[in-house]
């Protein structure tokens, strides 16, 4: 006799449902709207439901800003993966590399994150500061994990100089978006960022 595999709890599945809504409108509220017009009306309106069950599944604004900017920062943390590819660096050298080069990427093809970056600047507050948190969470896990026994050289103070990589790469993919380059480099086709690419290599190398 065969075994009956138990079904979902219908309760389980529609909550579950429910809240998948519930990101997608707040990261499409936040995409259209900004901070300013990231409230509780607006992300229930957007997602179809009663704004009762933000609260009761999120605690409210912080909750779901905090649940969003998790998903962002894990989406950037999956694709960042995806950019790495198979094999592991063959130094701690490549591995920034992966990191730069991939971020660079991923930034590039998401407009979210970018406005976000561009908000965290701009306009600083308890929320951006989540957002910026969770990001930062998962950049620093994604090295720990794919780093394995690679270390940087003696009397090298690695992480500043990878905050300074970072920092650099979102803002040339910022200014990239806004006007089209940076100190008068454009950045707007495919060879113009491989120049960025290589001399990202070059930086890299030099450094570790």
């Amino acid at each position: 006799m065969t075994d009956k595999i138990a079904e979902p709890n219908p309760k389980t599945r529609d909550r579950a449902r429910t809240e998948e809504a519930i990101i997608a409108a707040a990261r499409s509220v936040l995409a259209d709207q900004g901070f300013q017009g990231f409230g509780i009306n607006a992300i229930a309106r957007q997602a179809g439901c009663d704004k009762q069950l933000l609260y009761r599944y999120y605690g409210g604004l912080d909750g779901l800003a905090d649940a969003i900017g998790n998903d962002v920062a894990n989406g950037l943390g999956r694709r960042l993966t995806e950019q790495a590819g198979e094999g592991v660096p063959d130094s701690y050298a490549g591995l920034i590399e992966k990191l730069v080069l991939g971020f660079i990427e991923v930034l590039r093809a998401d407009s979210l994150l970018q406005r976000i970056i561009a908000w965290e600047i701009s306009e600083p507050g308890p929320m951006v500061i989540r957002f910026a948190s969770a990001r930062s969470f998962v950049l620093r896990r994604w090295v720990e994990k794919q780093r394995g026994d690679l270390m940087p050289p003696p009397a090298v103070d690695a992480p500043a100089i990878n905050a300074m990589l970072i920092a650099a790469a979102q803002h040339l993919v910022l200014s990239a978006s806004s006007i089209g380059g940076f100190a008068g480099i454009d950045l707007v086709t495919d060879e113009d960022w491989s120049r960025i690419r290589a001399s990202v290599r070059q930086l890299v190398r030099a450094v570790y």
